[in-house]
C-alpha cells in the first residue's frame, strides 16, 4: 500500500537549517520515495513499510544530532504531490 506523509522538522537550535537540509537530502537519496518540499513541510510518497523503515532510520540520525521535534501527518493513500505544488 502506498502512503503519503507530511513531515515538519523543528530543530531546537538557532542554527536550524543544517538539520533540516540534512534530513531532506537523506530522504531524497532514496529513489523509491517521492519527496517534495514547501516552505513548512516535506511530503513523502512511497510504500508503507519502506516509508516507515526510512523514517525510523533517518529520524534516529536526526535525533542523535541534537534536540529536534518532528510533526507528521500520515495519509493512507498516495497523493499526487508534484501536482500540489506546481508553480
Amino acid at each position: 500500500m502506498r502512503i503519503t506523509v507530511e513531515i515538519s522538522l523543528y530543530p531546537l537550535t538557532e542554527d536550524y537549517l543544517p538539520p533540516i537540509t540534512g534530513f531532506i537530502d537523506r530522504l531524497k537519496s532514496y529513489k523509491e520515495l517521492e519527496v517534495i518540499t514547501n516552505a513548512t513541510s516535506t511530503l513523502i510518497v512511497g510504500e508503507h513499510d519502506f516509508v516507515f523503515d526510512i523514517l525510523k532510520k533517518e529520524s534516529a540520525v536526526t535525533f542523535e544530532s541534537g534536540k529536534n521535534i518532528f510533526v507528521m501527518k500520515v495519509l493512507g493513500f498516495p497523493r499526487d504531490i508534484h501536482h500540489l505544488y506546481k508553480m
